[in-house]
């Protein structure tokens, strides 16, 4: 059972994991708190909002017993990891550890706060093939923003990279980087004993979502996210207890990591069957997803068709040509 609100489970000798709320289907984000003896190093932090930081104050009253957070190590640039770092730095003097692709992400889409989406983004839902109806509420309709959920982030930050190694929690903890869902996501292995902190790059029964956004239309995530999967799979022993950002801890590692190579295999061999008939992305979600996708979901449902399309472009396994509506529509190579 995962820890209830404002509360905490030891999973490990001087390791906390809390639970925060967030208002998605995926409905919440896992933190983690590392014990340093006269403060803590905290891991994630939940969107900015005024429950989130309420919940904060009674983990920092209650199972963190009033001891100081002195450093916060942000996985990945996501809203739900990252929205309440700045206020840690800000209002509690933490410093702020992460890679330097996910600050610079962060930062920049902090500060980039739209009314309605611009014309690049219209542009890019057009090439999608967007359902028509969603397409015209989503033009006038103010977009996801991260100022909306993300706290300001100063400007100072400790980067983190490749083969670093972080002590914390009385272990000695290697830095892997990983990608696809997140450029420059960091995970954390233990050196002394059986313990992973994956943020979102492994999970246990999600695979986590690989899209591509307006911001690099021609990006091929699919492709890091393979490679990231097979390099971190060497670090992987089935007694490890992995750590994730969202769903339970568990062990098996080695078995997660080749589900997640096969998961998305198994999803391109679909696809390139389903695009014999030319597609557009908004025409891919069947074989994909093998569900009905709602309005909520349909944004994440996009960009991971288009995803899974780029790459087997990018492989030479299909093709696209340019509709009369303005979409891409893919078929697939012999």
């Amino acid at each position: 059972m995962p820890p209830a609100e404002g509360e905490a489970i030891e999973v490990a000798e001087g390791v906390l994991w809390m639970r925060l709320p967030l208002p998605l289907a995926l409905d919440h984000v896992n933190v983690y708190a590392l014990d340093d003896g006269d403060s803590w190093t905290v891991i994630d932090t939940g969107f900015d909002s005024k429950r989130t930081r309420a919940i904060w104050r009674r983990l920092m009253d209650g199972p963190l017993g009033g001891k100081p957070i002195s450093r916060v190590i942000v996985t990945h640039h996501h809203p739900d990891h990252v929205g309440l770092a700045g206020w840690l730095q800000e209002d509690f003097g933490a410093s702020l550890w992460t890679t330097r692709t996910a600050w610079l992400f962060a930062r920049m889409l902090q500060l980039d706060e739209q009314a309605v989406p611009r014309q690049e983004t219209l542009d890019f839902y057009r090439k999608c093939g967007m359902d028509e109806e969603i397409f015209n509420e989503r033009k006038s309709e103010r977009p996801f923003n991260f100022s909306d959920v993300v706290a300001p982030l100063p400007l100072g930050f400790r980067r983190i990279k490749q083969g670093d190694v972080i002590q914390a929690g009385g272990r000695h903890w290697d830095v892997h980087i990983g990608n696809g869902h997140a450029p420059e996501h960091a995970t954390l292995w233990s050196q002394d004993d059986n313990l992973v902190l994956s943020g979102d790059q492994i999970l246990p029964s999600i695979s986590s979502n690989i899209g591509v956004y307006a911001t690099e239309p021609e990006a091929d995530p699919v492709a890091d996210w393979l490679e990231s999967c097979e390099r971190l799979a060497l670090f992987a022993r089935p007694d490890q207890l992995v750590l994730g950002g969202h769903k339970l801890p568990f062990t098996g590692a080695p078995v997660r990591m080749r589900q997640l190579v096969e998961n998305h295999h198994g999803a391109l061999a679909r696809l390139r069957e389903f695009i014999e008939t030319p597609r557009s992305a908004g025409e891919c979600f069947p074989p994909l997803f093998k569900r009905s996708i709602d309005k909520g979901a349909y944004g994440l449902a996009l960009v991971e068709a288009l995803a899974h399309l780029n790459h087997l472009y990018h492989v030479g396994e299909a093709s696209r040509t340019l509709r009369d509506d303005g979409a891409w529509v893919w078929q697939s190579v012999d």
